[in-house]
């Protein structure tokens, strides 16, 4: 059975939601990051990086949300969440996650996390005012570019659309409106009627 470590309000939701949507057979573990549990030593001998997710599978542990969700969409092929008979479809894919990792994430996270680029409060308040910003464009980026509709990658509901959400559900507290982006905030929508996405907002409680 695969184990989840996910902490709230983070983007293990994600990969929960991929797991529901795959129908794995699985179970989650809270970590408080409130309570600093993820830099405790049970924590990091699980993932030593002390960031969720982490995902426990026969093989060993996997950590990034873009390799956890390529690993259940390959693992799960029936559920058809990625277009795996299509390297360059699949490419496409990872090159979509690629994004919200490496660039939308980290911009997000100049809001919340900024003692991993600057030592000053200073610093840490001339982030904070940027990140609607840099938010904005990243998003507009993904309206105007890359959010095919109905969903990220056009017809296929694929790993890309449980991202795309979870992310977009930290619009409000950086202080950008969704409404601006009507593509973007019917996905959200349609994203929040899923069984899975219901399920697995539960199971974090």
């Amino acid at each position: 059975m695969l184990r989840l470590y996910f902490a709230r309000g983070t983007c293990a939701l994600a990969s929960h939601i991929a797991l529901a949507e795959a129908g794995a057979d699985y179970t989650v573990e809270r970590i408080d990051f409130k309570a600093n549990q993820q830099n405790s030593a049970d924590y990091l001998a699980v993932n030593p990086k002390g960031r969720v997710p982490a995902l426990v599978t026969e093989r060993g542990i996997l950590t990034e949300t873009p390799a956890i969700l390529a690993f259940v969409a390959q693992s799960f092929p029936k559920a058809k969440l990625a277009p795996l008979d299509d390297a360059f479809a699949f490419a496409q894919v990872q090159a979509f996650n690629s994004y919200l990792c490496s660039t939308v994430h980290v911009a997000h996270a100049h809001r919340v996390r900024g003692s991993r680029w600057a030592s000053e409060e200073s610093s840490f308040a001339d982030m904070k005012r940027k990140v609607p910003q840099t938010i904005g464009a990243c998003f507009a980026m993904i309206e105007d570019k890359m959010l095919r509709e109905p969903w990220v990658m056009g017809e296929q509901y694929t790993i890309c659309d449980p991202y795309l959400y979870t992310i977009a559900t930290w619009l409000e507290g950086d202080g950008v409106e969704i409404a601006k982006y009507p593509k973007l905030a019917d996905h959200y929508h349609r994203m929040a009627e899923r069984a899975a996405v219901k399920k697995a907002l539960v199971e974090q409680g």
